[in-house]
């Protein structure tokens, strides 16, 4: 793929966990993916389907590519913010912003912080989680860039290297 989201440079193995979690945590997702997956061509009955565990049918979401653009990014807020929150909660605590656990005070409305703080929120990401803090900076610019005052000049619009 040429110019992957950030959801999809993920690897497969990566996006099959993250699918797993997300229809084992909840009934309508699981259900969604049920109907996606009856719905292809070629596909399983839904009947079929619902007797799978959150695995399997996980596995075969990522296989068939059944997770659609609008999905993206819930997963990666599901990613960034219940499955690996350490990443989020550095970010808002070097750029200054109120949180707990890495979910942002829902009293807060965007810009969350000014430049200087999205500044020193990059840097702390960057220094300390590598390459998985460079696919969260650039999930922020491509979902949320307009919370994060001066995040374009600081991150690329391309899959981290």
């Amino acid at each position: 793929m040429a110019n992957p989201t950030p959801y999809r440079a993920l690897p497969a193995e990566r996006r099959h966990r993250l699918l797993k979690h997300a229809i084992a945590s909840s009934r309508e997702v699981r259900a969604l993916y049920i109907q996606r997956l009856a719905a292809l061509p070629g596909g399983f009955r839904p009947v079929t389907l619902q007797s799978w565990p959150a695995d399997k049918l996980a596995q075969e979401v990522v296989r068939r590519r059944a997770e659609k653009p609008e999905d993206e990014a819930d997963l990666l807020l599901l990613l960034y913010v219940e499955i690996q929150p350490e990443i989020q909660t550095a970010f808002l605590d070097a750029a200054g912003v109120k949180h707990e656990g890495g979910r942002i005070d829902d009293e807060l409305e965007a810009p969350y912080t000014d430049e200087a703080g999205v500044r020193r929120g990059v840097e702390v990401v960057r220094e300390r989680f590598g390459s998985d803090g460079a696919h969260y900076l650039w999930t922020i610019l491509r979902y949320n860039r307009a919370a994060w005052p001066g995040i374009e000049a600081l991150v690329e619009d391309a899959p981290p290297a």
